[in-house]
């Protein structure tokens, strides 16, 4: 629902958002009201001592405002059980309610401060109990005062006073007028500048230069248009993402018909094909994990990692590998060396130089494949996160490509600066120079696997027999030429329900509208929504019995992100409108619909085993294309299956299967075994 609006501005809370939280406070007030009437009724009679009198009148009081706070919250809470996220109109009493509550605070504010002047007074020589329990009083006057004051400041919009006009349906308005065109755009200005300040805040470890402030700026511009157009508080999103997974469980398990993949029998070329790439992508994925570094390393062995990398911290470096960047104590090559299992002399050049745009990188001579690899890293420092956040498209020429297109402005950029270290700085030359016969395959995973793709584009008209390997890329990397013309040359390698490989601004709107659609539809409270939802999440259980249920209203209206809390039910906002309308027809889209890049294949869990004792997982993988990838899939396994670990022992699992299958064909058809 629409945020609450108290002391004329809107606040980043809902009005059914304060059960949980009252309910939890106002179980604490009930056992402290007990507690303190229990001390005031067993000593009512032994307050004669010195300080004694101000002692009981403290506790008097405390009584009294503890009851009066007590009332208030049961009457907040039960007014915020009322209604459902899009029908707040059983609770529109709750502000007054509210605006009581923080009255109440004041007392309690005095209360406190006479309580720690009266505990810290000397002479006071009263019994012990007593005086353990005004201390253990004081203590949870102060801890409640000072999480209020944090929860202030958490639901703080900074926006919510800012006005937005809106005008009565069949009213015609000129967004070219001097007054409303200037009005919009200092609303859209103060949100980006909100937005850039809040980016700063999280990047203040960080050096900053001029590439940082432009990313800054165009971040926030992103955040501010994807969240301009939805008047929905945190917990509303939850709701949603809650709803949604449960109805995407549902039908999941309803029977449906075959996704749209390329289906083939275990004799087919193409399953040969398949089995070739899996086991080439299951040893390339070494080098796309080993980018990571020792943060990869010490999480994959948290109890060995750091005894082994002792041990090779003291070696010097080798001379005959570049290595750029700062590695303190050689535990980033060290963690290479163990994870790829090369040589000192098989690296060309490594990189661990770090900025935005910029990304670590290696060379090295693969001796196995007879393969030159560039491993580009993945994400791993803010100034990564502010690379894939860089989202807006630029066109990527290419000159003997025929239609040239969009790519992701933030991994372009670093691809490009890969690019001319392995060019201009003779980097290939020399890996070429010492094997000239080995062919060269660039891997990446996460940012690293989109880097890569890009990388391997700009590459392919020197290095025509180039492969690519791209781990969980970005989904939102390639327009549609783009990806159909790196199907020759780029295999994306995704797990499961990766949220990272379905990712693009596109898709992230039509999340935004399926969270609009269910929680407007969805006829239950928020708070059973969420209680039932965590149940749903941590024990699991059968969908099915926790309805989300339609109520036949206008389909097209409910589809659609919406501003004001009446629009959320019925139709778009004025300002939406206004909003939607202002980009010309004939001007290109800011974020237009991008692809995966390459042929994909596609690893699904197929079954695991559901003892305590055992995480053996099976996994089943098939060539599938960009169109299974146009939705985000709420799962809780959307984060961990994109993780590198999770990516490689899904293909070490399947390449380990498919060795296995062919060793036993071997046995079972050995003609000198009949």
């Amino acid at each position: 629902m629409p945020g609450l609006v108290l002391f004329g501005r809107r606040w980043a809370i809902g009005s059914d958002d304060f059960v949980l939280p009252g309910a939890f406070e106002l179980f604490v007030r009930l056992v402290w009201w007990i507690g303190i009437f229990v001390l005031y009724t067993v000593h009512k009679g032994q307050f004669n001592c010195p300080g004694g009198g101000l002692l009981h009148s403290y506790l008097l009081g405390l009584i009294i405002l503890l009851a009066s706070i007590i009332c208030a919250l049961s009457a907040l809470v039960y007014v915020s059980m009322q209604g459902t996220i899009s029908n707040p109109g059983p609770r529109k009493s709750l502000p007054k309610i509210l605006y009581t509550r923080l009255l109440l605070y004041f007392p309690e504010f005095i209360w406190a401060v006479v309580g720690a002047v009266w505990v810290s007074d000397n002479s006071v020589q009263c019994e012990k109990t007593v005086v353990n329990g005004v201390i253990g009083t004081v203590i949870a006057s102060w801890i409640i005062i000072v999480f209020t004051v944090i929860g202030v400041v958490i639901v703080f919009d900074p926006l919510g006073g800012k006005k937005t006009f809106y005008l009565p349906d069949g009213v015609s308005r000129n967004l070219e007028s001097s007054q409303s065109g200037q009005l919009l755009y200092n609303v859209k200005s103060s949100a980006t500048r909100v937005w850039e300040k809040r980016i700063r805040l999280l990047c203040c470890c960080i050096v900053q230069d001029d590439d940082h402030r432009v990313a800054f700026t165009s971040i926030a511009e992103l955040f501010r248009s994807y969240f301009s157009d939805t008047d929905l508080v945190p917990s509303d999103i939850a709701a949603g993402l809650i709803l949604l997974h449960q109805e995407q469980d549902k039908m999941e398990n309803c029977p449906k018909e075959p996704e749209e993949v390329l289906c083939h029998s275990p004799s087919s070329p193409v399953t040969d094909d398949l089995d070739v790439e899996l086991e080439n992508a299951a040893h390339y994925m070494l080098f796309a994990a080993a980018a990571y570094g020792w943060p990869y390393y010490v999480y994959t062995n948290p109890y060995t990692a750091l005894c082994k990398l002792n041990g090779d911290c003291c070696r010097n470096r080798p001379t005959d590998s570049d290595i750029t960047g700062s590695d303190r104590h050689n535990f980033h090559f060290g963690s290479i060396l163990k994870i790829t299992g090369l040589q000192y002399r098989d690296f060309i050049h490594i990189s661990f130089h770090n900025k935005i745009y910029e990304i670590p990188f290696f060379v090295a001579l693969d001796h196995k494949k007879e393969a030159i690899v560039v491993a580009v890293r993945g994400t791993l420092s803010f100034e990564d996160i502010l690379t894939d956040l860089s989202a807006d498209c630029e066109d990527l020429t290419l000159e003997e490509v025929l239609e040239n297109g969009f790519v992701h402005k933030g991994i372009t950029q670093a691809a490009n600066y890969i690019y001319r270290k392995l060019i201009n700085d003779g980097i290939l030359n020399q890996a070429f120079t010492i094997a000239p016969e080995y062919k060269l395959v660039i891997v990446g995973h996460s940012l690293g696997g989109g880097t890569a793709s890009i990388l391997a584009i700009m590459l392919r008209n020197s290095f025509p027999t180039l492969r690519c390997y791209a781990f969980s890329p970005p989904g939102g990397l390639l327009s549609k030429s783009l990806a159909d013309y790196t199907k020759h040359f780029i295999v994306s390698v995704i797990v499961g329900k990766d949220l990272v490989a379905r990712l693009s601004m596109p898709n992230m709107e039509d999340l935004k509208r399926r969270i609009v659609r269910i929680v407007a539809n969805c006829n239950r409270p928020k708070y059973q929504i969420l209680l039932r939802g965590c149940w749903y999440e941590v024990f699991g259980g059968d969908p099915d019995d926790f309805p989300t249920e339609l109520d036949g209203r206008n389909q097209d209206a409910l589809t659609q992100p919406l501003l004001a809390e009446e629009s959320l039910m019925v139709h778009r906002s004025p300002s939406y409108n206004a909003l939607e309308e202002e980009p010309h027809l004939n001007s290109p889209p800011q974020y237009p619909h991008l692809y995966l890049p390459g042929k994909i294949i596609h690893i699904v869990e197929e079954c695991s085993s559901r003892r305590l004792c055992s995480s053996d997982i099976k996994y089943t993988a098939r060539w599938s294309n960009e169109t299974v990838f146009s939705s985000i899939l709420i799962s809780p396994k959307m984060i961990t299956d994109h993780m590198p670990d999770v990516v490689l022992k899904a293909l070490t699992s399947l390449s380990q299967e498919h060795g296995s299958c062919l060793s036993c064909q071997t046995r079972e058809y050995n003609p000198s075994a009949v």
